[in-house]
């Protein structure tokens, strides 16, 4: 197995890229496994958060396994297995659940495409983001629209042409990654970042997600559109009452729908 998955006592799903002796490649089957992680996470409704992270101590992912990429395998059977990249991709986004990168380690190449694709990304000190690729004669052709998405254009074009590696508090910087945390408390601020996010009505969060995911690339008429509908839609709930009665009362608020 190259990818683990625990749940904690407060309904956190931990996915674990579990290959080190690859430093993670992204192989068919690790993406395979992936793909099968979050889906057993958005199809289980207890599960309220997934954290992504790494069992290797200084590397959160290598990126895509470049053995496979100058193998011998037919130019159509490559082309084909390309297509887990954007399905996971768009699976994160699509989960309905919030989703963070535990950056313990180096994010690279397609990796960093995939971190990006989380909804917040929480970084140890000392670890680096970057797409070496062209450094091997690839271009970062699958995390391009993402970084795009995510980077200023000139910077964008500068770690994908160049190839050079940023460190986490660049990263900060460029707003790339949400937290940089030293080594020793890592492990508990994403933690709590996670039982913090648990803790929201998860019927809200879905649909909060959701509606990001559908308006994001609309144009500003029809995005103000769409998310009238799905506010009007979020005020028939009952985690709606609940949230403004707990907020009334001083309470915690008890969340009645999934």
């Amino acid at each position: 197995m190259n990818v683990r998955y625990d749940v904690d006592d407060q309904a956190i799903a931990f996915i674990t890229l579990d290959s080190p002796q690859t430093r993670n490649a992204l192989s068919d089957e690790l993406l395979d496994e992936l793909l099968t992680a979050l889906d057993a996470a958005a199809a289980d409704q207890a599960i309220r958060v997934v954290v992504l992270g790494s069992s290797h101590d200084r590397i959160f992912s290598a990126g895509g396994d470049l053995k496979a990429f100058a193998g011998e395998t037919p130019t159509i059977r490559k082309y084909a297995g390309l297509d887990r990249f954007p399905r996971l991709y768009r699976r994160l986004g699509e989960l309905g659940k919030p989703v963070i990168c535990a950056a313990g380690g180096d994010v690279l190449a397609g990796a960093f495409g995939l971190a990006l694709a989380c909804d917040l990304v929480i970084a140890k000190e000392g670890v680096r983001f970057g797409c070496p690729e062209i450094n091997v004669g690839v271009f970062p052709f699958m995390i391009s629209a993402l970084i795009y998405r995510n980077v200023d254009r000139l910077k964008a074009n500068e770690l994908m042409m160049l190839g050079e590696p940023i460190d986490a508090t660049e990263a900060a910087r460029l707003n790339l990654v949400n937290a940089v945390v030293p080594a020793d408390s890592f492990d508990a601020v994403v933690r709590d970042w996670a039982h913090r996010l648990a803790a929201k009505s998860p019927l809200l969060m879905r649909m909060g997600k959701d509606a990001i995911a559908a308006t994001r690339d609309l144009s500003l008429p029809d995005a103000l559109s769409a998310l009238r509908s799905q506010l009007a839609l979020a005020l028939t709930t009952e985690d709606i009452v609940e949230g403004v009665t707990a907020f009334r009362d001083k309470r915690d608020p008890v969340w009645k729908q999934c």
